[in-house]
């Protein structure tokens, strides 16, 4: 496999070569002029054939060789230059080796990154770059990281959309089928108009529901709802929701508590809210049994406030608590009138879009409950 050598490699190569290449002269250059005046230094002292004995009395001349006659272990001049070049050749030397190793060592995670960007829009959302950064512990190696959460979140949204576009085209799929026989039906048959009109209704009734559930979630998703947060009153907005749904619990035989300790201030918006809190309590209605209560409580822990919501239905499988709130996602005990599973799925992106979240347990005397959470803004210490 050949490598590619980028810009950075060379720029990193260039400058760090660069920098020790003048380094090493500067030490040499200083190193030659100290020896210049080393050697000036010498010259200007008497030879040793003209220096004064230590007796005083001066001796005759000495000989004195010519240099191509002096003994083989003088330095020459060829000799006298050597010593201040070495530095700077070793320093040449050394520099390359090292500006290479160095510019290699930056810029080989950042073509990894490079690669890694370019297979994720080539649509390879699998692609992930720790493993090629080895033991960094860096900001590269950070930054590969945040890449592989960036990369892991990307493919989960591509993958839910895809489910998701799965998913309601087989939920259209039925109701469509249904009309296109009933309409073969109604050719075959005129004198069961009343009673084909009927299915007709019934069927486009589900699709239009199916439709709006799926334009909300669209809208709370994309954070383009069309309404304004303001400050609420949780109390109630939540006593409204209950005395909305008290009709469908009296038809059930069933009836909501309410318990509150304070007035809870939050932000929000109204429609929202009050859709996410009225999903969660209709579906402790729908699962709860003739003559049960579905108890509603709420709490402050902290700086949030905490929906109770209890039914005593059969509660949820433990393996299925955390894909109660995917969309399309039904129970093993659900029947088609239980909705198309968008109820949860709602609250829970309402939920998050209002800075709180949402859970689910099993509760331990049988039932399930769910939590509702969100900041709360003003508490006002007075019955609700």
């Amino acid at each position: 496999m050949r490598v590619k050598l980028g810009r950075l490699f060379w720029k990193f190569f260039v400058i760090f070569w660069l920098a020790q290449f003048f380094t090493a002269t500067g030490v040499g250059t200083l190193m030659w002029l100290w020896h210049g005046e080393s050697r000036h230094h010498h010259e200007a002292m008497p030879p040793p054939h003209l220096r004064m004995p230590a007796d005083g009395m001066p001796h005759s001349p000495e000989f004195v060789p010519p240099p191509q006659l002096r003994p083989h272990g003088e330095p020459g001049p060829i000799q006298h230059i050597l010593p201040p070049l070495m530095p700077v050749i070793a320093g040449s030397i050394v520099s390359v080796v090292f500006a290479a190793l160095l510019a290699w060592y930056f810029s080989r995670p950042i073509r990894s990154l490079r690669s890694a960007f370019e297979a994720v829009a080539g649509g390879s959302l699998a692609t992930r770059v720790a493993p090629r950064m080895g033991k960094r512990r860096d900001e590269l190696a950070d930054l590969g990281k945040d890449f592989d959460r960036m990369a892991t979140r990307l493919q989960a949204v591509v993958e839910g959309q895809q489910r998701l576009l799965h998913d309601v085209s087989h939920e259209l799929r039925s109701p469509l089928a249904r009309l296109q026989a009933v309409a073969d039906l109604w050719r075959q048959q005129p004198e069961r108009a009343a009673e084909l009109v009927e299915r007709i209704e019934r069927d486009t009734a589900r699709m239009d529901r199916l439709v709006g559930e799926l334009l909300t979630l669209a809208r709370i998703e994309s954070g383009a709802s069309g309404e304004a947060s303001n400050l609420l009153t949780l109390n109630s907005l939540l006593q409204e929701v209950i005395d909305d749904l008290q009709l469908e619990a009296q038809q059930k035989g069933c009836r909501i508590a309410l318990a509150t300790d304070m007035t809870h201030m939050v932000i929000a918006q109204a429609e929202l809210l009050r859709r996410a809190i009225e999903n969660v309590v209709r579906n402790a209605l729908h699962y709860s049994p003739q003559d049960g209560v579905v108890f509603v409580s709420m709490v402050t822990r902290g700086s949030l406030v905490w929906i109770e919501i209890l039914d005593q239905g059969p509660g949820v499988g433990e393996a299925e608590l955390d894909s109660i709130f995917e969309p399309f996602f039904r129970t093993a005990g659900s029947t088609p009138a239980s909705g198309y599973g968008l109820g949860l799925s709602i609250t829970k992106r309402v939920m998050l879009a209002c800075g709180g979240g949402v859970a689910a347990e099993n509760a331990a005397g049988g039932g399930l409950r769910v939590w509702l959470w969100l900041p709360h803004q003003t508490i006002q210490l007075m019955g609700s």
